[in-house]
């Protein structure tokens, strides 16, 4: 029997990608907290994995804008600035809005109920004023709407953006009213969904993406 071509064989992630991903978690959930240094040593130390594989994991993440590597300084979790956020929100409210509206042509009676299902959860999420288990269905229904919409390269650029702007996102959720907010534009967007109006569904994703920006805007005058 011939042996089957090693370039054929299926491996587990390499360690390197492995601790990015848990790095990523961190940083999401600001353990690792926006400006903050990240000790190599204590990481490798917890991890029980040498300085390579973390490193590596580093310059992974620092290709994704979530930290910045300073020559001789170490390494720090990116910390957006004003002109950052304003330069981003832009940029995937046309992304989302682009998404919304090819989902609204699509969509199928089976997916809106799927979208439905996941809207119920942040009803759920709000009413039990729950900013961290509202950000997660969040994050299921913009997934499920990509997955509606069918643009993997629209996809993958959101999916880009994204990891930025959840490194601040998270905490608009925290402004008093925010959650009563998003939850109203979430309904806003799933009725143009219902109606298949593919203009007034990706004009509602664009305005709920600004409404977040100007919602962080709020957030920064008020602290």
């Amino acid at each position: 029997m011939n042996a089957r071509p090693s370039s054929h064989i299926l491996t587990a992630p390499a360690l390197y990608e492995q601790v990015a991903e848990r790095l990523r978690t961190r940083i999401f959930a600001h353990e690792l907290p926006p400006g903050g240094w990240i000790d190599e040593q204590a990481l490798a130390l917890e991890y029980g994995i040498s300085r390579t594989p973390l490193r590596e994991a580093l310059k992974v993440l620092a290709a994704e804008g979530l930290v910045v590597l300073k020559p001789r300084r170490g390494c720090y979790v990116t910390q957006l600035s004003e002109q950052d956020i304003d330069e981003v929100f832009p940029v995937m409210a046309l992304l989302e809005g682009q998404v919304a509206a090819d989902a609204a042509r699509r969509i199928t009676s089976a997916e809106f109920s799927r979208l439905a299902a996941i809207h119920d959860d942040l009803e759920k999420h709000a009413a039990a004023n729950n900013a961290d288990r509202f950000f997660e269905a969040n994050q299921r229904f913009h997934t499920a709407l990509q997955e509606i919409a069918g643009n993997r390269y629209l996809a993958q650029l959101i999916d880009d953006a994204r990891k930025v702007i959840k490194l601040t996102r998270r905490d608009s959720l925290r402004l008093e009213g925010r959650l009563k907010q998003s939850l109203a534009e979430h309904r806003q967007i799933l009725e143009a969904l219902r109606l298949k109006d593919a203009d007034l569904a990706g004009q509602r994703m664009h305005e709920h993406l600004l409404s977040g920006r100007a919602a962080l805007a709020r957030l920064a005058t008020s602290n």
